[in-house]
């Protein structure tokens, strides 16, 4: 839960943020979420040349999937520490993450695939209607999108943020040629910190915040 100086040193980031960000294309929930993406790393770029994306169904599929408990699952644990725990209790959400599973790992080396890809496949069942986070690894996210095309899994929502200089923005444009709800953004950069951001925002939303 925020302390009161915490929210105080939360609302003037914001502030700034409102500020100094000039024009941008954002409205309404959309610009909630890339804002706080921004305050999570304040980078302003989110919202300029490597500017979140979309799905014109995106904001309400999370919202609706987050308000039923549906399963989050993550590619690296460095997500699952940015997550509001509180909103992960009240909304009784389990959030996953294999990257570490010693079956992951043993397969990932017999079939020669990152543990990121292998974490994705074997979660399949848990997958549909799911939240499924992708911060770090763009396997992870480019073996989302092969399941997907196989008709294998039908999350809920896709938030495809890796980062890298390896097929990270590659990834990204593949995401955004599905018709599925995703949040992505152009380019290389992103990372765990603004993954988490975009689940937080969306269940600030939820709450009317």
């Amino acid at each position: 839960m925020q302390t009161r100086k915490g929210q105080s040193i939360e609302d003037e980031s914001m502030e700034i943020i409102e500020r100094e960000i000039g024009q941008h294309p954002y409205k309404g929930h959309e610009w909630k979420i890339v804002r706080r993406v921004i305050h999570s790393t304040a980078d302003f770029d989110f919202a300029g040349k490597n500017g979140l994306v979309f799905h014109k169904d995106a904001v309400n599929a999370g919202i609706e999937a987050l308000k039923s408990s549906k399963n989050i699952i993550v590619d690296v644990n460095g997500i699952i520490g940015l997550l509001n725990k509180q909103n992960l209790a009240d909304f009784k959400t389990n959030v996953i993450c294999d990257i570490s599973n010693p079956d992951v790992v043993k397969e990932a080396t017999k079939l020669n695939k990152t543990r990121a890809q292998t974490a994705m496949r074997i979660r399949a069942k848990e997958m549909n209607g799911a939240v499924v986070v992708i911060g770090n690894a763009p396997t992870a996210l480019l073996e989302v999108i092969a399941m997907i095309k196989e008709n294998v899994v039908k999350p809920g929502l896709v938030i495809g943020m890796p980062v890298g200089f390896v097929c990270a923005a590659e990834s990204k444009e593949e995401l955004e040629k599905l018709d599925v709800p995703f949040i992505t953004n152009k380019g290389r950069k992103g990372g765990t910190p603004s993954a988490s951001a975009i689940v937080n925002a969306i269940f600030k939303i939820i709450r009317g915040d």
